[in-house]
């Protein structure tokens, strides 16, 4: 008897993509062809297939798929939607609905002097363009088991596109945080908390200043 699969949300990206209508994407089916052929040679952690960290980031890499591509949260099959919430560093939640209206990066990064109103759609064109080679993310460590799982991450990319007037320098940025994900039975998100310093990362690129550029 062949094995079960597990449920779709743990079966990865590619699978998810597979089994979306394709009037679900915002834009088209997303391309993750750099994170197959680029990012295995950049990451600094290797999973064991099936270990608690391997799914964990394959997990959190649908999630930021569905957000970042689908839509409409009733099609986010990462997490229970109508229940779903997200902050940063204890700041206000989010719900699914703010997100989707929103858009990821302008709930996540928060009130940032190195940053700046966006809508849901520049603000994705704003990182696309900074990180034309892609902007990479890793779970490096899980601290505790479900249903609050509590894990460690870095994230990055090489700075080789303009970032709000600010020219790039070609050097890859890393940003590293840590995040806390309550999950149901079957392992879907019901609520994540990240930490982490967004000004020490978009300091990067605009040289610590987000007028002049200078230190």
């Amino acid at each position: 008897m062949p094995e079960a699969l597990p449920p779709l949300w743990l079966q990865g990206r590619s699978a998810v993509i597979d089994a979306a209508d394709a009037a679900d994407w915002r834009e088209g089916v997303p391309d993750y062809h750099l994170s197959h052929t680029v990012m295995p040679a950049q990451r600094t952690t290797e999973h064991a297939p099936g270990s608690l960290e391997a799914i964990v980031e394959g997990l959190v890499q649908v999630f930021e798929m569905e957000v970042s591509h689908k839509h409409d949260p009733a099609k986010w099959v990462s997490m229970v939607a109508d229940r779903f919430r997200t902050r940063i560093n204890g700041g206000p939640w989010a719900d699914s609905a703010e997100i989707a209206d929103r858009g990821s990066y302008n709930v996540l990064i928060g009130d940032s002097v190195f940053y700046g109103a966006e809508d849901f759609r520049s603000s994705h064109h704003v990182f696309h363009e900074a990180f034309p080679g892609g902007f990479y993310w890793e779970v490096t460590e899980v601290l505790s088991a479900p249903p609050s799982i509590a894990f460690k991450w870095r994230h990055w990319g090489a700075f080789e596109g303009p970032y709000k007037g600010f020219e790039p320098d070609g050097k890859q940025v890393e940003m590293y945080g840590m995040s806390v994900a309550r999950v149901d039975d079957d392992l879907r998100l019901l609520e994540v908390e990240h930490y982490y310093d967004p000004n020490a990362f978009l300091g990067k690129l605009t040289r610590g200043c987000p007028v002049t550029g200078q230190p």
